[in-house]
């Protein structure tokens, strides 16, 4: 099963503003608390395009799947600041893109707590998976393990 989470943390480096860390069926993505949240998002667009980069993610849309290679387009996920009503962030997917677009009236906490429910339900719709050391994990529930 797959699990995405951010989360705005006091412990990274002074001037680490993002800490991605990627394993099997998850990314734990480490926000600085006290860092401007456009400071975080610019940080953020080049940390998960490098985690793209990799070649380990993957969309599955109307039967293709895309990859960061697939010719024509290129997987992408983007981070946009712009008001939104409400103070969220919602998340827009079409064929080898997602953009989440936040409100920047958001502290960085707000911004990561909003970002996972926007993730989760992505997550739901079954079209994302990971190719882990040969292993596809996707959002299937993990076999009970004796």
């Amino acid at each position: 099963m797959l699990d995405v989470t951010y989360e705005a943390v006091d412990h990274l480096a002074p001037g680490q503003l993002v800490n991605v860390d990627e394993g099997r069926g998850r990314i734990r993505v480490e926000l600085d608390r006290q860092a401007p949240l456009q400071a975080v998002v610019q940080k953020l667009n080049i940390e998960v395009d490098q985690l793209l980069a990799t070649g380990h993610w993957f969309q599955l849309w109307r039967d293709e799947i895309i990859s960061r290679a697939t010719p024509g387009t290129s997987l992408h996920i983007n981070y946009l600041l712009h008001r939104i009503i409400g103070g969220t962030t919602v998340a827009i997917e079409d064929r080898g893109l997602i953009d989440f677009h936040a409100d920047p009236a958001l502290d960085t906490a707000e911004f990561a707590a909003s970002v996972n429910v926007a993730v989760k339900n992505l997550l739901d719709g079954g079209q994302w998976f990971q190719l882990y050391a040969g292993e596809i994990i996707d959002n299937s529930p993990e076999p009970n393990k004796v």
